[in-house]
């Protein structure tokens, strides 16, 4: 077991000098640009800074341990990841000061990034999120029998997340190539590792997992460099995912304004003896690799480079702000080639419609993957991808562990590779779990870096079949709240087809809504085959001048049966099919000429995308409206499971008497 107590021991072995001076260059630039940086954080001119002095080891041990186009997703200590990567510095320190020539416009801080070029995936704040979108990049590895590794890096602190659990669970039921690099320093911010786990040594975790796990000097750059290059020769050959614990720790605090009056005093002094770049500078020297001449010229050359790369950054202005851009990058460029139906047609269940756009679209992309619990052999639990083995296999139809948050970040690793996926949650509630990789990593990559999320998330959604709280709800105003996710919700088995259609067109995130209870209570004659429908334009179901009725889902079935009842009530009926975008012309025109709107949803009044609707209106046909608008919506309660308490619950119970009222207003 490695202490702070263990001295370094560096095994030179058959190395050529030419390694060994490049291992210690690549240790040394990191710490000649963090140093730089200090001062740059002192004088105002960067804001923030994660500190990684006293962390090289690992990062660059094994970045360089690795192949060039071998991807490698780096915390916020791993500057050495980036620099020995070989980017350019004033790239860097144009990221780091929020400059054009960085990696994000400005719009997101230090390594917050990625970037295909150098293939380096950055992180998010929330820290065990790297870890399923590497499981994504090395199952992309797999179905592409290329024979390459992913690396990704985190920390003790950041172990302790949900996240490290799913995203190793997975890699080790799929036999993912991927190295997970855990650098225990010590802390998470102040929280020792005493306090984040109870296991002797943190290799012990592999046991757990059925993995391989592996403990070394996380400060030995040498070791470092020749164990990941050992397991990813092994790896490639035979593809597994591996533990890796590196021992270092963390010199400065957590990011500098926090410092370290948390660490005992000794122990600093302690680890302070065991420095990567002194100790590797100076068993260079020792061994004759390296002179004091080439140390000062090694110095010189990358103190140089950094003033040059300084000289770049301060020449760009910072980026003015461009309403129009911000908005535009919100989302990746997608232009729809509209396909029309065809008159080929056969009466078909909404879930039919459903289960025939996926089977088109898995035969059409064919790097198309689709994972979900019980979604292989089984078809899922409501039998939408019954068959789907036997025609697409395995690889592509993925039965998945119970890790929302892991499949859905390797969603996001499968789209970074140029690959399309599906992800079905069980049930809409449960995507509770995989919120933060929707929300903070899907929805944001394109705005943040330019990457795209080509992923579908259908959520079988919605109330009226005495589920109960946690398989009922209609929680689709969590996602048209998120910039960079478009939102589907459809009401009749031809529109289901075709907007999933587009879904699996279009490049970015889109959360796919099908109400249960319409699987298997509607029919419709709908096209057998490939066609499109554009997201964002409403449907007029009917038409009238008395009054507006904007809904979408199960509503608009409630509204028709409520229509039929009152035939004298002449009405605008609009299925808005998409959420977002959605089609606020069509809504505005209808109340213009109407005069009268209410709106009207399954999900709760409180928060709902009703709410939006409503604003809409009253703002942009406040004077042509003749009454207040009225929302119809389901009670604030959880949804209960008996079915009396459910249908007092839903909205239904309450909109005929709403529209009547408003009618007769």
């Amino acid at each position: 077991m490695i202490t702070a107590e263990t001295p370094i021991r560096y095994d030179k072995k058959k190395h050529k000098d030419t390694l060994l001076i490049d291992l210690y260059k690549g240790v040394l630039k990191p710490r000649l640009v963090e140093e730089k940086m200090l001062v740059l954080l002192r004088q105002g001119i960067i804001s923030k800074w994660f500190s990684g002095i006293g962390q090289e080891g690992g990062s660059v041990g094994a970045t360089m341990a690795l192949e060039k186009d071998e991807y490698i997703l780096p915390m916020h200590r791993n500057l050495g990841v980036f620099t020995s990567r070989e980017i350019p510095l004033h790239r860097l320190f144009s990221q780091f000061q929020g400059k054009p020539g960085g990696f994000t416009q400005g719009r997101d801080r230090s390594f917050h990034f990625g970037t295909q070029e150098y293939h380096i995936i950055g992180m998010i704040s929330h820290l065990g999120s790297q870890l399923g979108v590497a499981d994504g990049i090395a199952l992309a590895n797999i179905l592409k029998e290329n024979n390459k590794v992913t690396l990704v890096f985190s920390g003790d602190g950041g172990a302790s997340e949900g996240d490290f659990h799913e995203s190793l669970n997975v890699a080790a039921v799929w036999d993912l190539p991927i190295i997970f690099a855990i650098e225990n320093n010590g802390y998470g911010l102040s929280t020792p590792s005493n306090e984040q786990y109870r296991c002797k040594q943190f290799i012990d975790k592999g046991i757990g997992y059925g993995m391989e796990a592996v403990q070394v000097d996380g400060n030995n750059v040498l070791e470092v460099y020749d164990t990941v290059k050992r397991l990813a020769e092994s790896i490639r050959k035979n593809p597994r995912p591996v533990l890796l614990e590196l021992i270092t720790f963390r010199m400065r605090g957590h990011e500098e304004a926090s410092g370290t009056k948390y660490v005992p005093k000794e122990l600093l002094e302690v680890w302070g003896k065991k420095d990567p770049l002194t100790n590797f500078e100076k068993f260079l020297l020792e061994e004759g690799v390296l002179t004091e001449e080439m140390v000062k010229e090694f110095r010189a050359e990358i103190k140089e480079e950094i003033e040059k790369g300084l000289e770049i950054t301060n020449a760009e202005i910072l980026p003015k702000p461009n309403t129009e851009v911000e908005l535009r990058d919100v989302y990746a460029p997608f232009i729809l080639n509209e396909i029309t139906p065809s008159d080929k047609k056969t009466n078909k269940r909404f879930i039919d419609a459903i289960s025939d756009g996926l089977r088109l679209a898995m035969r059409k992309h064919q790097s198309l993957v689709l994972m979900g619990q019980d979604i292989a052999e089984y078809g899922g639990v409501f039998k939408i991808t019954e068959g789907f083995v036997e025609e697409f296999g395995k690889k592509r139809v993925r039965n998945t562990p119970l890790c929302e948050a892991a499949i859905v970040g390797s969603s996001f690793g499968l789209s970074i590779v140029g690959m399309k996926s599906m992800v079905e949650m069980q049930f809409a509630d449960f995507v509770t779990e995989g919120f933060n990789q929707i929300v903070n990593n899907l929805a944001k990559s394109h705005y943040r870096w330019g990457q795209n999320a080509d992923v579908v998330i259908r959520m079988p959604t919605g109330a009226g079949v005495a589920a109960g709280p946690f398989h009922s709800q209609s929680n689709e105003a969590w996602f048209v709240h998120t910039p960079g996710l478009k939102v589907v919700y459809p009401a009749f088995p031809g529109d289901a087809k075709g907007l999933l259609l587009t879904a699996f067109e279009d490049p970015n995130p889109v959360m796919f809504f099908e109400h249960k209870a319409l699987y298997r209570s509607i029919t419709e004659d709908v096209s057998d085959d490939y066609y499109t429908i554009p997201f964002g334009k409403a449907n007029l179901i009917k038409e009238g001048n008395d009054i507006t009725i904007v809904t979408y889902g199960l509503g608009v079935h409630w509204a028709m049966e409520i229509l039929n009842k009152y035939p004298d009530i002449k009405a605008d009926l609009i299925d808005l099919r998409t959420l977002l975008p959605y089609d606020k012309n069509a809504i505005i025109t209808s109340v213009n000429k109407t005069g009268k709107a209410i709106v009207l949803h399954e999900d709760t009044l409180i928060g709902g995308f009703g709410g939006e609707l409503a604003a809409v209106i009253s703002e942009h046909c406040f004077e042509q409206l003749d009454a207040s608008v009225v929302r119809s919506a389901s009670l604030d309660t959880p949804v209960p499971m008996n079915v009396d308490l459910e249908n007092n619950f839903l909205a239904k119970a309450r909109f005929e008497k709403q529209l009547l009222e408003l009618w007769k207003y």
